[in-house]
């Protein structure tokens, strides 16, 4: 992650997208404090300083020393998102990003109750998650997928924690068709005894990379302006805590 979440197509086009939509919801916002729940190596939390004073957390050190080399020493917590270690409504905004879907979460529900607990009367959540558990691949075990979510249990687990949701979709439409194409590839070779797990993380050559980078930023025109769209691999919300 930390050699490719600055330059790989995916992480650079998914967060400008994502930011985009962050930057809309806290354009009134002044030096907020941000959780980003589930830092990793620190790539995203590095760009949300752009929006106030953050802080990041995440469950194991090997992604909090990589995210401390960036720069972001004594901002960062080890800790899981089902017992986050600040006090009641510490923070104005919290973002995660690819983390409730992972095996290491034992209870989503839990920690959505938790993001809740931490963020302010009217604070923002941005959360995104893997979507359609009928997608899961070759990457899902080798990084230990739990579960991939349908736009319908995000709602009922968002609402039920005590948020009022203000964006709810799609992300990553653009690339849907060729992802769908590969899973049932992968099915196919599995069936027949030649696949071969490997990620998903291969680094493209720089113009192939940029071309994918921009397939996913085109998302970043149509989030702030709450355009929904048909369908994507992922699951994007927008909510506040009420």
């Amino acid at each position: 992650m930390f050699r490719r979440e600055d330059r790989h197509w995916w992480y650079s086009g998914m967060r400008r997208a994502a930011l985009a939509l962050l930057r809309h919801a806290l354009r009134d916002a002044h030096d907020p404090l941000i959780l980003d729940a589930g830092c990793g190596t620190g790539g995203t939390t590095m760009r949300l300083q752009e929006f106030g004073r953050v802080i990041g957390v995440d469950l194991v050190w090997e992604a909090l020393e990589p995210a401390a080399s960036r720069g972001l020493q004594g901002r960062l917590a080890l800790a899981g998102v089902e017992r986050l270690p600040f006090r009641d409504a510490s923070f104005e905004a919290l973002t995660s990003f690819e983390v409730l879907y992972h095996a290491g979460v034992d209870d989503d529900r839990l920690a959505f109750a938790e993001f809740r607990r931490v963020l302010r009367r009217g604070g923002i959540l941005l959360v995104r998650l893997p979507a359609h558990d009928w997608l899961r691949g070759h990457h899902d075990r080798l990084v230990h997928t739990r579960h991939r979510y349908s736009r319908e249990e995000v709602r009922d687990k968002l609402q039920s924690a005590g948020f009022t949701i203000e964006y709810l979709g799609w992300a990553n439409f653009v690339l849907f068709p060729p992802a769908v194409a590969k899973r049932l590839l992968e099915r196919y070779t599995e069936k027949n005894g030649d696949g071969a797990a490997e990620p998903d993380l291969w680094q493209p050559p720089g113009p192939l990379n940029a071309i994918l980078e921009s397939c996913l930023a085109v998302e970043a025109l149509a989030f702030p302006r709450r355009i929904p769209l048909p369908f994507g691999l992922s699951v994007i919300a927008l909510a506040r805590a009420a």
